[in-house]
């Protein structure tokens, strides 16, 4: 792709008293401490919604903010929103039309009441699906219940992926959640969707942040650990769950990965750890088996040997994931890059994973009707 990620910045996650476009830049300032204003050519902005902080033309706020003028442009792909804008930001670089590119991700979510919220994230999803009552809770449920039927998958596995992320984000001081769980404390938590329980689903959040994309020539020019961005893939399916032949699967997550891997000239057996999408426990689980990071059905089996913790075979989210560490929409898939980035350049503190070289980012909006799968390596 001959694209790297040179600089990163991200905010705490969870409740943030400050308005949007404080959030914006500071993610901002911090992914620019090494990279001068200047240098950047462009600005992309992930964003899903502007009905959370009533705020519209976020370009023209983060204008204000940073008192320069930028080409700046806002994404919106639902919860993929993150991974469409750094796409779109690669092929900038990767065309020759910008040498640098700033890539923010940005939500403000938690001042908006918990029924308008579930209203405006509901607009991610089939409407005809949600006009007969359905929740995303709900629908991410019947994906859960067809796991549990076909492959044997319990309530207990799904626990346990709960667990490790919140384990995992004790560790992480950007992380919402600094909560140790067990696995009774998920199994006697409320059903919100069954089987999904409350320690099921990630939260409504705050938090920006922010990444400096540049040539793989003119990395060097602001540090000495460049990411290299080496494989990535986009697909978009039908945005209607009932009309999806298996419920058990993601398609887009598949096709997108496989077009990563293709790009990268990987397979799944060289990824060495993965940041993946869990909105819901279960959406974790289906995606390492979409990634074919084991076989279909499989998912259990790793979760039961330990295998996806810090320290097994395929770490997965050991930020602490969407789960624990955080869901603020538009900031998800850019915080994905973001943690791996801060992994392969060997700074995750207690989360740091042993000679790790190659890592992989899933982010996917809706029920998985957008996907973008993305590698990177030292």
């Amino acid at each position: 792709m001959n694209v790297s990620v040179v600089a990163t910045g991200h905010t705490q996650f969870g409740k943030d008293p400050r308005g949007i476009g404080d959030i914006m830049i500071d993610a901002c300032n911090q992914a620019l401490e090494t990279v001068p204003m200047d240098e950047i050519d462009a600005i992309y902005i992930s964003n899903f919604s502007s009905s959370f902080a009533n705020q519209c033309h976020l370009p023209s706020v983060l204008a204000s903010k940073i008192k320069v003028n930028k080409e700046i442009t806002r994404v919106e792909s639902a919860c993929a929103s993150g991974g469409v804008a750094f796409k779109e930001a690669a092929i900038a670089i990767r065309s020759g039309l910008y040498n640098n590119v700033l890539v923010l991700g940005v939500e403000k979510m938690t001042t908006t009441p918990i029924n308008h919220s579930t209203r405006i994230i509901a607009r991610a999803a089939s409407q005809e699906e949600m006009d007969h009552g359905a929740t995303f809770p709900s629908l991410y449920a019947l994906m859960a219940q067809r796991h549990f039927f076909e492959y044997g998958t319990t309530e207990e596995h799904l626990a346990k992926i709960a667990v490790k992320n919140h384990n995992n984000a004790l560790n992480n001081s950007n992380a919402q959640f600094h909560k140790k769980i067990t696995i009774e404390d998920v199994m006697l938590s409320k059903y919100v969707a069954t089987p999904l329980k409350v320690y099921d689903c990630s939260p409504i959040t705050d938090g920006a942040a922010a990444l400096v994309l540049s040539s793989k020539e003119k990395s060097s020019e602001f540090t000495d650990k460049p990411i290299h961005l080496i494989g990535i893939g986009h697909d978009v399916r039908g945005i209607e769950l009932y009309k999806r032949k298996n419920l058990t699967s993601i398609p887009a997550v598949g096709f997108a990965a496989q077009k990563a891997y293709q790009m990268s000239g990987l397979s799944s057996q060289d990824i060495e750890f993965a940041e993946v999408h869990d909105c819901f426990t279960i959406a974790e689980l289906i995606q390492i088996e979409d990634l074919r990071l084991c076989n279909k059905g499989d998912g259990k089996k790793l979760i039961e040997n330990g295998e996806t913790e810090i320290g097994g075979r395929i770490p997965i989210n050991p930020s602490g994931g969407l789960k624990a560490k955080g869901h603020p929409i538009g900031a998800t898939g850019i915080s994905q890059v973001v943690e791996t980035v801060t992994q392969l350049q060997e700074n995750s503190g207690k989360n740091q994973i042993s000679n790790a070289n190659v890592g992989l980012c899933c982010n996917i909006g809706g029920t998985g009707g957008t996907a973008v799968v993305s590698i990177f390596s030292r």
